[in-house]
């Protein structure tokens, strides 16, 4: 039986046995509430107290039954409270040792540093593009949330070095510094970037002035909850079917249309080959919207000679199967 069914049902048992003991010494004594009580309480705890009021021959009887009763049934109650108590150490113990062993297997993982509202969501998208991540949060409230979202997480504080090193940010492709205060996001990005120099870290910040202490920390990328918000907004009213769209693209569960970025790697059969040679359009049915290059420079709509060199960055809009045989292709 689950240890928690059976310390449920052990204290409804002594509940009753209250009751029914309650209920006898009224119908028997004829004694007020208080009395029944009192006397089923101090009969049933084996405390030694004397009577309350003179008792009769068969309340005797009765007083005997109610002490084997209430004395099996604390036993029972004592055994159920301990087995919960040590089973419930156990699992925690065990549950523990399982979420290390699973995180110290990670490479190329991103840390996410809170679960609140934006973190949340966030792990759910990074979740849904099949990518490892960890959570370091301190608050125990949101253990049960993240057990029941199945995430692998560090329970601490992420600011503590002990913790970013337990998440594995040493072998971490990222960090994602969503601490609820500016200064602990600058002190995190601070701490992690000692720890791993070449680890990308995005922070948020809640004031524009934190942004550039935040870059100063060694942050790669900040944003803006709020700015990024209102932009979403102003560009929902201004240019509604671009948004809809991009919002189809990026949100959508669907599979027939999606939009992804993928790195062209050295040895890749399509380095230094020009868009119309490598035949992107017509064996994979997608669509080059942008390559990226590797100083950052970025080209819309690509013509058909442009190169595409080791290094870049192909931004295809298409189907998601279709996405997958063309990663494969660029990233051998």
């Amino acid at each position: 039986m689950d240890s928690t069914r059976q310390l449920t049902i052990a204290i409804l048992l002594t509940l009753l046995i209250v009751v029914i003991g309650t209920i006898g010494y009224m119908l028997i004594e004829g004694w007020n509430l208080f009395d029944a009580v009192y006397m089923t309480i101090i009969t049933i705890a084996a405390v030694g107290y004397q009577e309350v009021h003179e008792i009769s021959e068969f309340g005797r009887i009765f007083t005997i039954i109610l002490i084997f009763l209430g004395a099996s049934y604390f036993i029972y109650v004592t055994s159920s409270v301990v087995q919960f108590m040590v089973e419930g150490r156990i699992r925690l113990i065990f549950g523990r040792r399982r979420l290390e062993k699973k995180i110290s297997r990670l490479k190329d993982h991103y840390i996410v540093c809170g679960y609140g509202r934006i973190g949340r969501v966030l792990c759910r998208i990074i979740k849904g593009n099949h990518l490892d991540l960890v959570v370091i949060e301190k608050s125990t409230q949101l253990i049960p949330v993240m057990n029941k979202d199945d995430i692998l997480y560090i329970s601490g504080d992420a600011e503590i070095e002990s913790n970013l090193i337990a998440a594995g940010i040493q072998r971490a492709k990222g960090l994602i510094a969503l601490l609820s205060t500016d200064i602990n996001n600058v002190f995190l990005v601070l701490t992690a970037r000692q720890l791993n120099s070449d680890i990308y870290i995005m922070a948020r910040a809640s004031q524009n002035e934190s942004k550039s202490k935040l870059l100063a920390a060694g942050a790669n990328q900040v944003e803006s909850p709020y700015d990024r918000g209102a932009i979403s907004m102003a560009q929902k009213l201004i240019r509604p079917t671009v948004t809809d769209f991009v919002d189809f693209v990026f949100t959508h569960k669907r599979k027939d249309i999606q939009m992804e970025e993928i790195p062209v790697s050295p040895s890749s059969s399509m380095a230094n080959v020009s868009l119309f040679d490598s035949g992107i359009r017509q064996r994979f049915n997608l669509i080059i919207i942008a390559i990226k290059k590797p100083d950052g420079n970025m080209l819309f709509n690509p013509l058909p000679k442009t190169i595409i060199e080791a290094g870049d960055t192909v931004i295809a809009v298409g189907e998601y199967e279709n996405l997958q045989k063309l990663e494969k292709i660029l990233k051998l």
